[in-house]
């Protein structure tokens, strides 16, 4: 069901500070740049091989990753992982008694469908599943 790592997601505070920072220590380039207003959030993708690192950085102080960041500060917000079916990966989640944050698959950036698995369900880890 879980076809590949979609992307690794990082919550910072400063998205442009984040940005230089793989710039120049890393000597990244940033493929995709997008807000997200559903999410209330501003995204950077990197890519690296097949996959992305997702530099998030919050529109509103509303914004999850507002709270999130004033929780437990900048890191590993979640994990994306590829699906062929975002509504049948739910649809498997749900059915083994998991619970999920979303309750249908939504829209999310770069044009791909998604939903998130509660960390509560996951061992501590927030999981987003993509399809393109």
């Amino acid at each position: 069901m879980l076809n590949q790592i979609d992307h690794v997601a990082i919550a910072v505070r400063n998205l442009e500070d984040a940005i230089d920072y793989y710039l120049r220590v890393f000597d990244a380039k940033v493929v995709h740049r997008e807000i997200v207003e559903s999410d209330m959030i501003e995204e950077a993708l990197i890519k690296v091989a097949d996959s992305y690192i997702q530099l998030l950085s919050p529109i509103g102080e509303e914004s999850p990753v507002a709270k999130f960041l004033e929780k437990r500060g900048e890191g590993l917000h979640h994990i994306g992982f590829r699906v062929d079916s975002c509504a049948e990966a739910l649809g498997r989640v749900t059915s083994e008694g998991f619970m999920t944050i979303d309750a249908t698959p939504r829209p999310g950036s770069r044009g791909t469908t998604v939903a998130f698995v509660h960390p509560k369900e996951a061992f501590g880890t927030l999981i987003e599943l993509v399809q393109e």
